[in-house]
């Protein structure tokens, strides 16, 4: 799994024009899920999300984590986090997960996150045409991939 995150001060996800999820403070989570990602990448990515101090304390420091801060997350899944780019200038997706896969798999994240998180998250809809809008706030943007955990 693979992931951008970015701390927002605002976001939302529209489908057809109408708002599917929107948030204010807090991450909007792009995830990008290949075919040997399981259960395990779940637990170990929703982990280090939870509690990734890179909200300001009180003195400015990012010491915080968004259950911290009591903050809200926007999760999008997205495909083109995997994609290669290595031959020619067309990406190629090949090392992402086809949807009898990767849905499964998003739906496990999303249940897992609102489980530690103690709250319900927004998010986009698997395999549509998404409009998300973002207010980066610092910027702050993250990347990970449970295949460099270590």
């Amino acid at each position: 799994m693979r992931i951008v995150i970015q701390r927002v001060s605002e976001s939302a996800v529209r489908i057809d024009n109408e708002i599917k999820a929107e948030i204010t403070k807090g991450l909007l989570i792009l995830l990008g899920i290949e075919d040997s990602d399981n259960q395990e990448d779940i637990e170990w990515l929703s982990n280090k999300i939870v509690n990734l101090r890179i909200f300001d304390d009180q003195d400015g420091v990012m010491n915080k984590s968004i259950q911290d801060i009591g903050g809200d997350i926007l999760l999008i899944s997205q495909f083109t986090l995997h994609a290669s780019t290595k031959k020619g200038n067309r990406p190629s997706y090949i090392k992402a997960a086809k949807p009898d896969i990767a849905i499964p798999l998003y739906q496990a994240f999303i249940e897992t996150i609102e489980l530690k998180l103690g709250k319900p998250i927004g998010t986009g809809e698997f395999g549509a045409d998404m409009k998300v809008s973002l207010v980066n706030d610092g910027p702050v943007t993250i990347c990970m991939d449970t295949k460099n955990k270590e």
